[in-house]
């Protein structure tokens, strides 16, 4: 069994901001399937769903960004998921928009949902796909530009970042993770 968490803050407020791509990214898988959210445990929202013969788990942790890791890590306990088998999609403030890398391992970055992903699972070595949203081009202090919508230039290279994610999931299901970052850290 695999588990792909996306990241993000709940509540309206916060939908369409580029903390936000994590959900979106799940939002998305959620869409193409025609799956929805069927449990509202682990302080997150999830579904168990089968994709290519592997079952999966997709999770929306509802604690809030810098609190991820309280979702993740009971979920991650009771489904007895290896590590190599658990994908975090989040933010990533050092790539442009409508880029995206994927990692085997690492620290958290200055990312404090990533984290306290890391300090729950009490390890660094988890799978990452890292979604661009690009620093703030002014002085502009950063909790601001995270928590704010994707201006109308940055929304088309949101939606194929988000895509491209979506894409790289749906192949992780078949493929080994060295193989899906071949793929897709072009």
């Amino acid at each position: 069994m695999k588990c792909i968490a996306g990241l993000g803050n709940l509540g309206r407020k916060y939908d369409k901001t580029r903390h936000n791509v994590g959900f979106m990214v799940i939002d998305e898988l959620l869409r193409r399937h025609g799956w929805k959210v069927k449990k509202d445990k682990f302080n997150g929202q999830s579904t168990v769903e089968t994709l290519h013969g592997e079952q999966v788990i997709l999770l929306k942790p509802q604690t809030y960004m810098n609190l991820s890791g309280e979702s993740i890590r009971p979920l991650t306990d009771y489904y007895h998921i290896d590590m190599n088998d658990l994908l975090v999609i989040h933010d990533d403030l050092d790539l442009p928009a409508g880029k995206i890398r994927l990692r085997q391992k690492g620290g958290h970055g200055g990312h404090n949902g990533i984290r306290s992903i890391v300090d729950h699972l009490s390890t660094k070595e988890f799978n990452r796909l890292r979604i661009g949203i690009g620093r703030p081009e002014n002085a502009m202090p950063v909790v601001d530009y995270v928590l704010r919508p994707f201006t109308k230039d940055e929304r088309q290279h949101a939606v194929q970042s988000i895509r491209m994610a979506a894409d790289a999931c749906e192949s992780w299901m078949e493929q080994s993770f060295p193989e899906v970052m071949n793929e897709f850290n072009r």
